[in-house]
């Protein structure tokens, strides 16, 4: 394991403590129970919005508190859950009496510590409500889920419903909100090598010199298929394709056929969007995967888009939800409306993600 860390024990503390001192305008730092929260909580009269998660997938979800985005974030080890008490007490903190919303990917710890969190807030009194994020397309059930798995759409959502909570929603309206946005949104990613846990500090799962993982999920956990690598365009498509049309029984609608050298057309089972439909496109880093690589993939997956009468109308490229070192990427399609649109483009001051400001 090659990694600058000191203790990795220390790993996720003394990573918190950089960021910390990094944006010390921005965010603070509550210790024991451990939560990031923004500078300026509570504000008075907004709804604040709270999620979490295993660390290991920054800037997810710490690197996007502040500012028209997430009130607080609660940070686990790496890859493990946050606890009940880290999501109380940052309700606590950011508390208004407006209401809270949990922003939560569909893994079982987390949708169970968040669950619990609920119960204790609402027996002192907070207003909490929750939406569960469950977009990945690869498959139903794995290893850390019952269900789709919570992936890129939680980093859309926390984006738009953060710029809805600014501008005074109540909390019915952004539990509706974040409903839709899951409802709309779809994803998939693929895995050219592992990454390495520190405390563990051997590889999560080996992958041949030839082979990724197809639909692999962000804590290293198996996809729809181990497969022979193939080309950029040929992986965008195979993603692409099993997104824009949602595939379940897990196969995308086009299979390549590696006796003729193409692609064939399998059939059509459920497609989410219409043509027409304009799209925000995510082409995420899985952490190891170079700039130049997304951009390889965006050329592609607007390629696609157009073919199938999709228009991009906003973009996000780049490291935003990743699994430590693993080379691969994930892509995201969300269907947007005019509020959606609207909200996207609204002002945002975090660590990670801002504009407008």
């Amino acid at each position: 394991m090659k990694k600058l860390i000191n203790k990795p024990e220390d790993f996720t503390k003394e990573s918190l403590q950089g960021m910390i001192l990094a944006h010390s305008d921005i965010i603070k730092i509550n210790y024991e129970p451990t939560f990031i929260y923004r500078a300026d909580a509570p504000q008075e009269g907004k709804v604040g919005i709270i999620s979490g998660g295993g660390s290991g997938h920054e800037p997810l979800h710490v690197g996007f508190v502040g500012r028209g985005m997430l009130d607080a974030a609660c940070p686990g080890e790496v890859f493990t859950s946050p606890t009940p008490d880290q999501m109380l007490a940052a309700a606590k903190k950011i508390d208004s009496s407006a209401g809270i919303l949990y922003i939560v990917k569909n893994y079982s710890g987390d949708v169970m510590n968040f669950e619990m969190a609920v119960e204790f807030a609402h027996l002192e009194g907070i207003n909490i409500q929750s939406i569960i994020i469950d977009d990945d397309v690869a498959v139903k059930d794995s290893l850390y889920t019952q269900g789709r798995r919570g992936v890129g759409t939680t980093v859309l959502a926390e984006k738009i419903c953060g710029a809805a909570a600014e501008k005074g929603y109540s909390l019915q309206q952004l539990k509706e909100l974040c409903k839709k946005v899951n409802q709309n949104g779809r994803s998939m990613g693929i895995a050219l090598t592992s990454c390495t846990v520190p405390a563990k500090g051997t590889p999560t799962f080996i992958l041949g010199d030839n082979e990724v993982e197809l639909g692999i999920g962000i804590h290293g956990e198996p996809g729809r298929e181990r497969v022979t690598i193939k080309s950029g365009d040929e992986i965008t498509e195979i993603l692409a394709n099993a997104i824009i049309y949602d595939t379940p029984y897990q196969r995308p609608l086009r299979e390549w056929d590696q006796a003729q050298g193409k692609w064939q057309d399998v059939e059509l089972l459920n497609k989410p969007w219409q043509k027409g439909d304009r799209l925000l496109a995510y082409v995420n880093s899985m952490g190891g995967t170079p700039i130049s690589e997304l951009y390889l993939i965006y050329r592609k997956l607007a390629e696609i888009c157009h073919r199938e009468g999709l228009e991009i109308v906003r973009n996000l490229i780049g490291p935003y939800m990743t699994s430590l070192e693993m080379q691969g990427c994930s892509i995201t399609l969300l269907k947007l409306d005019e509020e959606m649109l609207r909200l996207w483009d609204e002002p945002v001051k975090t660590a990670s993600l801002r504009w407008g400001v």
